[in-house]
């Protein structure tokens, strides 16, 4: 396939991947300090990942300058747009990842992710209210993801600029994740299936409880009844999906695959946080067996994703 097809056809959703691979970054440096381990592992990875995002970022930076008319496509699109979030949230995890190495670069993410986000969310939603051609049947769990880019501003924004700033952010994330989920559920019991290459988001739908979890911690620094309402409802929704692991493994491999892997490393985090919030011994044992699991997917997912880009499945026409 000539590259000229490849930036043609360049899928949104491979910002996924950095979700993923900052996802594992974070949840390694929350690791090390919860079991003392001293060699530097989340140093590598986020060196890794921030030459990712460039790599990703510039392959559709061409798309955009080549072929506007597939951006524009892919923005119209009830199921794509829902994915150019990941940019800006991409931006943010990096902010959150550099909190503790450097807080000038942070700052500077931080702001870039969100002022991003912002442009993202108030668009998607305008579409979301005002489109002509939306049914029931389009809803999925990537509509989530504007949801958890503003539940997520306020992990660094507490230590950036005024808690107040935080607190708007994730009052518009937190109703629209409930509004959301409930019509979410709605076309789950009601309508037709998912389409298989979709049902592997199904695991974003952690991503905003468990995020909402540790968002809410930063925001008011104590666990209270609310809090572990966030945490057990992700909680129950990581170990359902589990118990669905036949169902996800006859599924062939996509790039939405990725999508199992952010929500796991928000779960791991969101543990090792309860942990340190409870004192319990239990949310240390979980927060390593849940590493473990984000651990053997993306050991699992780096290699599929490569062969997929050498066979040429990836960057094709919808």
């Amino acid at each position: 396939m000539k590259l000229n097809q490849r930036i043609q056809y360049f899928p949104i959703s491979a910002f996924s991947i950095i979700l993923g691979m900052t996802g594992l970054t974070i949840a390694l440096q929350k690791i090390h300090e919860l079991f003392g381990i001293h060699f530097r592992l989340d140093q590598i990875m986020l060196e890794i990942t921030l030459v990712l995002f460039v790599l990703i970022l510039g392959m559709y930076a061409m798309k955009v300058i080549r072929f506007p008319h597939e951006v524009r496509i892919d923005f119209a699109d009830p199921v794509r747009m829902n994915f150019f979030p990941t940019i800006s949230i991409s931006l943010l995890l990096l902010s959150i990842a550099f909190l503790a190495i450097n807080g000038g670069i942070s700052r500077g993410l931080w702001l870039l992710g969100t002022t991003v986000h912002t442009f993202f969310t108030y668009q998607i939603i305008a579409i979301w209210m005002m489109h002509p051609k939306f049914e029931i049947k389009h809803i999925n769990p990537a509509w989530f993801i504007p949801v958890v880019g503003n539940i997520l501003i306020p992990v660094a924004g507490v230590q950036h600029f005024a808690a107040e700033i935080s607190w708007f952010f994730y009052g518009i994330g937190l109703v629209f994740w409930v509004l959301l989920f409930t019509i979410f559920m709605y076309r789950m019991i009601f309508h037709s299936p998912m389409v298989e290459k979709l049902v592997p988001t199904l695991a974003i739908l952690i991503a905003p409880p468990a995020v909402g979890f540790i968002a809410y911690v930063k925001l008011t620094g104590q666990l209270d009844s609310f809090g572990k309402i966030l945490y057990y409802f992700a909680l129950f929704l990581t170990t359902f999906l589990l118990t669905q692991w036949g169902l996800f493994s006859k599924i062939k491999f996509y790039l939405s695959w990725w999508a199992y892997s952010f929500p796991i490393s928000s779960m791991t985090i969101a543990t090792v946080l309860m942990y340190h919030l409870t004192g319990l011994s239990f949310f240390r044992f979980l927060s390593g067996t849940i590493f473990g699991i984000l651990v053997f997917l993306i050991l699992l997912l780096i290699p599929l994703t490569l062969k997929a880009i050498k066979q040429c499945e990836i960057c094709v026409e919808d």
